[in-house]
């Protein structure tokens, strides 16, 4: 290699080239993106990460074995003295940045040549996903996957300069920790000096960011990873990165100027707006009953109407029992819907609602002549359906679509993903439209049928609103958080809360979630014992760093701004992660598999 390299010295990038240049030698170093050959010209499209130039080698006056040209193919990695030349008019290439010159190459190193790659190096390929991450490291060569990686990198650089100008310190806190599940599962480390027992891998460096602020730092943050053993979905990974911070002596309204400061910085970097602060807020209640979620998408309308007072008494007995149950009857009106959507079609929206819990879903199509389209309309006592369809405000062509359930959280949950795929289906969604807002004043915690007891909903260090305090005793189902959200585009870019800091109040929330002293002392005593020395009232929040940069980046997945991302089954398909391990291994840990070979 010290040969190959001798007396050549990279001294631009490929994108750096360009007409301030001609005239000049230059030595560039890259892969072989593109290759022509005219018999006694050769044209070669160097890449490198700044982008592509193009590079000419002439046969009449190349000094040395003509041979050597004629032998490069694509991905060779090359390197190249040459004078910088404008290209013919004809031959400008607008579409690129370096689309006015060439380099006339005068001398050439093949530094080490390739097979042909699985796929070809170059934007807008219709390779299977599974391939591409088979081969990641010939992926994240092309162009557009680079882009977002460059981007990725200056968003952190803002993050870190934003924040340290804010007055924050980056502070580490450990990879190894206590295991402390109450929510996702822990991913387990066994320690092979203390046999038997295991560190976790953090979900989130909660306990140790509230630690900082009994400390004395007063804020805090960190760009860090986190681990979560939990089913994968477009948005996430088993390992993700957070922007985590942390601040002393605030309320909610601090952390979220703070914040909102920072995601204007982060989307002036990538998209060059400047974003209106302070941004729109909406507590949780309003938030599921005009969207059925706490991440309402609100760049489309299309807003949940409640025909429960109708439907009470409308002679449709779903309708009339789901009201009757306690529950509710939402509806949206999807306008100009009755034509797009055919029996068949409106058959499968039906299907995917059951798969939100909900038993079915009703319909009304509204069409030009007046009459109805619609298999309850039968049911419904005269003028019932006059007035539903006058409170939805619906019109000749529209389409309203029900969900009727004893249970409010299923009529939610489906009418809220069913809002989502029609907005999809009928293309409702701006995607050049950015809906940002907080939610705010989530539940504290949430009831389980299934195991009898309550769940902090976000989890079990957040504070309770001050007013609902005395619900702790009569209503705990009752009290809000001061927890708060960021939503963007419907999607939940991150979250927070103002904490507990007295040991009284965490000690009532451990209670309330079904935790002994003895087992809140077990997995919590570190925390506890620490309120007992001036614990300042703090609160904070963490972002999805990789969520983020999808959303900045306009990416369709997580996968495509994580260098080396894992698959749906958790796993990594270019080293095969996880694997089998040496018996020695296990042995040398005190641990062995239950795992029963087929």
């Amino acid at each position: 290699m010290a040969e190959l390299m001798a007396g050549m010295h990279r001294s631009h990038m490929c994108g750096e080239v360009n007409r301030e240049l001609v005239g000049k030698e230059v030595t560039l170093m890259g892969w072989a993106a593109t290759r022509r050959n005219l018999g006694a010209l050769v044209f070669v499209g160097l890449r490198d990460r700044t982008g592509i130039v193009q590079c000419m080698f002439d046969e009449s006056d190349y000094p040395s074995d003509y041979t050597k040209v004629e032998a490069i193919r694509s991905e060779f990695v090359l390197a190249l003295k040459g004078t910088v030349q404008l290209r013919e008019e004809h031959n400008i290439n607008p579409n690129m940045k370096t689309g006015e010159v060439e380099v006339k190459v005068s001398d050439l190193r093949i530094l080490s040549e390739s097979e042909t790659t699985p796929f070809y190096i170059q934007d807008g390929i219709n390779t299977r996903e599974e391939l591409r991450l088979q081969y990641r490291y010939l992926d994240l060569r092309r162009p557009e996957l680079q882009q977002k990686f460059l981007l990725r990198h200056r968003l952190s650089q803002v993050t870190r300069n934003y924040l340290c100008d804010n007055g924050f310190i980056e502070i580490e806190t450990p990879m190894l920790t206590k295991s402390t599940p109450e929510g996702a599962r822990d991913y387990l480390v066994p320690s092979r000096v203390q046999p038997g027992k295991f560190f976790a891998l953090p979900q989130s460096p909660q306990m140790f960011k509230q630690l900082c602020m009994v400390s004395g730092f007063d804020r805090y943050f960190q760009i860090t990873k986190c681990f979560r053993d939990e089913d994968l979905r477009a948005d996430r990974q088993p390992e993700f990165t957070q922007i985590d911070l942390e601040m002393s002596f605030v309320e909610p309204d601090d952390i979220m100027t703070v914040n909102e400061g920072l995601i204007a910085a982060l989307f002036k970097e990538a998209w060059g707006v400047e974003l209106t602060t302070p941004f729109n807020r909406m507590p949780y209640a309003e938030a599921m009953e005009r969207f059925g979620s706490d991440k309402p998408d609100v760049r489309f309308e299309m807003e949940f109407c409640d025909v429960s007072d109708i439907a009470s008494d409308c002679g449709f007995s779903v309708f009339e029992g789901a009201v009757a149950a306690g529950g509710m009857v939402k509806g949206i009106c999807v306008k100009g819907g009755n034509e797009k959507y055919s029996r068949k079609q409106l058959d499968a929206l039906t299907l995917f609602c059951k798969d939100y819990g909900a038993k079915g879903m009703a319909y009304i199509g509204l069409n030009a002549d007046g009459t109805l389209k619609s298999p309850i309309a039968k049911f419904l006592k005269e003028g019932v359906a006059d007035a539903i369809i006058k409170k939805m405000g619906g019109q000749a062509g529209d389409l309203l679509l029900f969900i009727a359930d004893g249970k409010k959280t299923v009529v939610y949950d489906a009418l809220g993903n069913l809002r989502l795929k029609v907005a999809r289906d009928l293309d409702l969604i701006d995607e050049d439209k950015l809906g940002i807002l907080w939610v705010t004043e989530f539940p504290m915690l949430e009831y389980s049928e299934e195991d009898g007891r309550y769940y902090a909903m976000h989890h079990p260090f957040t504070s309770p609103m001050d007013e609902d305090i005395p619900l702790l005793d009569t209503d705990p189902g009752a009290v809000r958080a001061k927890a708060y959200d960021l939503v963007i585009n419907g999607m939940e870019a991150g979250g927070g809360s103002i904490r507990i800091h007295s040991k009284e109040m965490q000690q009532k929330m451990f209670e309330l979630l079904g935790f002994t002293k003895e087992d809140a002392q077990d997995r919590f005593g570190f925390l506890l014992n620490a309120f007992e020395y001036g614990v300042p009232p703090h609160g904070g929040l963490a972002f999805g760093f990789d969520r983020l940069c999808m959303i900045l980046t306009k990416s369709q997945s997580i996968r495509d701004v994580i260098a080396f991302p894992k698959v749906q089954t958790a796993s990594c398909l270019m080293t095969g992660a996880p694997d089998y391990v040496e018996q020695k291994q296990m042995d040398e840990l005190y641990i062995a598999s239950t795992l029963k070979d087929e």
